[in-house]
């Protein structure tokens, strides 16, 4: 059994569909140290009670993530584009006032993906160092 991961930011983003007319859906997104949880609205507005957000969530992880890319600014928002391993891109749209999402979520990649490097390094010295003994230095 695992713990809960740590809750990053909580909040609200728009993500663009993926069905023919691309419509911006509003969702509820949980940022963690291992992806971007993303929830959606049973209908209310901007400012839902959490009763108003469905339980069940589609997870973006980390380790299924390439980069957030295609940064722009138009009228007071940020457009983002979140590209998974496999190439495809998922878009994202949040306001412009205080640290965007897109940031945040590149950040906590970048983390995740040290992270990994640093415990896949380990992992590499510790398996050469162990099969790399001689038993030279072994007393008999």
């Amino acid at each position: 059994m695992s713990l809960p991961a740590k809750v990053m930011r909580d909040g609200l983003l728009e993500k663009r569909s993926s069905g023919l007319l691309q419509l911006w859906k509003k969702k509820r997104c949980v940022l963690t140290e291992e992806g971007l949880r993303l929830h959606n609205c049973k209908g209310g507005g901007d400012d839902a009670p959490s009763s108003a957000w469905s339980s069940k969530a589609k997870e973006l992880r980390f380790e299924r993530m390439a980069t957030v890319d295609c940064v722009e600014y138009k009228r007071g928002l940020v457009y983002f584009t979140v590209v998974m391993a496999t190439g495809k891109e998922i878009d994202f749209r949040c306001p412009q006032d205080g640290t965007a999402w897109n940031a945040e979520i590149a950040l906590a990649l970048v983390r995740y993906k040290n992270l990994q490097a640093v415990q896949t390094g380990r992992n590499r010295h510790l398996s050469t160092a162990h099969l790399g003994s001689t038993g030279e230095d072994e007393e008999l």
